[in-house]
């Protein structure tokens, strides 16, 4: 015998299976939160671990083809220095810091906000690693929070490379995120990047899904 279901249930099944369909149609996109990290080309990993070295991965990374080292370096700043600096690869044309703005008040220099890859003068830091060491007055940066993803994905959307969006996360400190660079390549897969003192602003952890926002 089939029970009746009263009137305020009926409407609370409803209301939970509408918002089950909504957060299926909207598109969640996973979060990589990078903490400070070195990039250094073929040149600098002879000059830090020596001639000839070759550098060992520790793990790969969300993005296919990129990975993290065993290796480690310090950085040393005017006012302070920072130890275990993971080195990520593969090497890079040009070496490159990535540090978060809390990280430029202990090292005491003010990382300007640039897109990853862009070459243009910086503050001057030095990296030091077991062999040598090397001074760096371009590439030290605090990257611009960005979106990775592939030509079919993007052109889905009606997203080109070097459009800006905005992004929203869900939690007791839901944020929006603005000026969301987005970064379309043949070799990208969707996931959404922030640093270290953006996630804790909106205490977001590594891998939460959040939400690309229309418009």
């Amino acid at each position: 015998m089939t029970q009746a279901i009263d009137e305020a249930t009926l409407v609370r099944l409803i209301a939970k299976a509408v918002s089950a369909v909504q957060q299926e149609e909207r598109l969640l996109i996973p979060v990589g939160i990078s903490n400070r990290h070195v990039h250094l080309s073929r040149p600098d990993i002879e000059a830090l671990f020596g001639s000839g070295y070759q550098m060992r991965v520790f793990k790969a990374l969300g993005q296919p083809g990129q990975c993290a080292y065993e290796e480690i370096v310090t950085l040393v700043g005017p006012k302070g220095a920072i130890p275990g600096v993971r080195v990520l690869g593969p090497p890079r044309e040009s070496t490159q810091v990535e540090i978060s703005m809390t990280d430029g008040y202990t090292l005491g220099i003010n990382p300007p906000l640039l897109e990853s890859g862009l070459r243009s003068p910086t503050p001057t830091l030095s990296i030091v690693g077991p062999r040598g060491a090397i001074t760096c007055s371009q590439g030290v940066i605090c990257a611009l929070r960005h979106l990775h993803m592939s030509p079919p994905e993007a052109a889905g959307l009606g997203i080109k490379d070097g459009d800006t969006v905005s992004i929203r996360s869900h939690g007791d400190r839901a944020l929006v995120f603005n000026n969301v660079r987005v970064r379309v390549r043949e070799d990208f897969k969707t996931e959404f990047h922030i640093d270290v003192d953006e996630a804790r602003a909106g205490n977001i952890k590594n891998g939460e899904f959040v939400e690309l926002l229309e418009g």
